[in-house]
């Protein structure tokens, strides 16, 4: 069961720019094992495909990020209309796990 999981990746977002986020708590179907993912996609487009992998996706909040690869900076802020404000600092641990050599911070401004 853990090999599926090992199969998302923990973050994919934009390379560059300002765009939304959602956070994402991942379970195989029927187990206890899950882990958090970082998407920039929406719900909506994300589920289906992990529907179809056996697993299980639970939306906990969302935000939005800006991610400047020039300067190895991200920013993460803000909340979503649809889903609230996910956990940023959840957030910013999971990005510091794929940009390792980035000023990643968070903030809970709007902007």
């Amino acid at each position: 069961m853990a090999e599926l999981l090992g199969q998302v990746a923990d973050v994919d977002i934009d390379p560059d720019g300002v765009f939304k986020y959602i956070l994402l708590r991942v379970t195989v179907k029927g187990g206890a094992q899950s882990k958090d993912i970082v998407r920039d996609h929406i719900f909506e487009k994300v589920n289906p495909e992990l529907e179809k992998l056996g697993l299980e996706c639970n939306c906990l909040g969302g935000g939005k990020i800006e991610h400047n690869s020039q300067e190895k900076k991200i920013k993460v802020f803000g909340l979503s209309t649809g889903y609230g404000k996910a956990d940023h600092s959840v957030t910013v641990e999971k990005l510091k796990t794929v940009y390792k050599d980035y000023d990643i911070t968070w903030s809970d401004d709007k902007k």
